[in-house]
């Protein structure tokens, strides 16, 4: 596997701690060398989003180059990067969520690891349940959405 992929179902420990599923670290040390991680608020979902540090340093940058000024770069910043947070896996493979981004995204107790290609995504499993179930979508509009990108 070389991109982040697939959907992982998980419990918090006791501590705020989920293990990162083995296919997800096995990316991390086949495709990143630094083993560094950023975690932060998803910018519009209650969600979060974990980053492997070369992957928020190439964010960061783009970043860099927005106006400041622009409402919408505002927002990005103070949603996604102020919220953002260093952290490692411990020796079991586990990243700790802080208490503060678990209140952000809903987090309880049973979550939805997600991976997004350059990125892995955290849900609370009802929450992530709730936005993937087809009966809650407009299907037609989704389909001709993703049919302008030839998928």
């Amino acid at each position: 596997m070389i991109s982040f992929i697939g959907k992982y179902y998980h419990n918090l420990d006791q501590k705020g701690r989920v293990i990162l599923p083995a296919p997800l670290r096995e990316v991390l040390s086949t495709k990143y060398s630094s083993g560094k991680l950023y975690l932060t608020n998803a910018p519009f979902d209650k969600a979060l989003h974990l980053y492997p540090l070369e992957e928020w340093l190439k964010l960061e940058e783009k970043i860099r180059q927005l106006p400041k000024s622009d409402e919408a770069v505002m927002y990005f910043l103070r949603r996604v990067i102020a919220s953002a947070v260093p952290c490692e896996l411990d020796k079991q493979g586990r990243i700790l969520i802080p208490y503060e981004h678990r209140q952000d995204a809903g987090i309880n107790s049973e979550v939805v690891i997600v991976g997004q290609i350059d990125r892995v995504e955290i849900w609370d499993k009802p929450t992530w349940d709730s936005i993937t179930d087809p009966s809650k979508v407009d299907i037609k509009r989704i389909q001709d959405g993703l049919a302008k990108y030839g998928l």
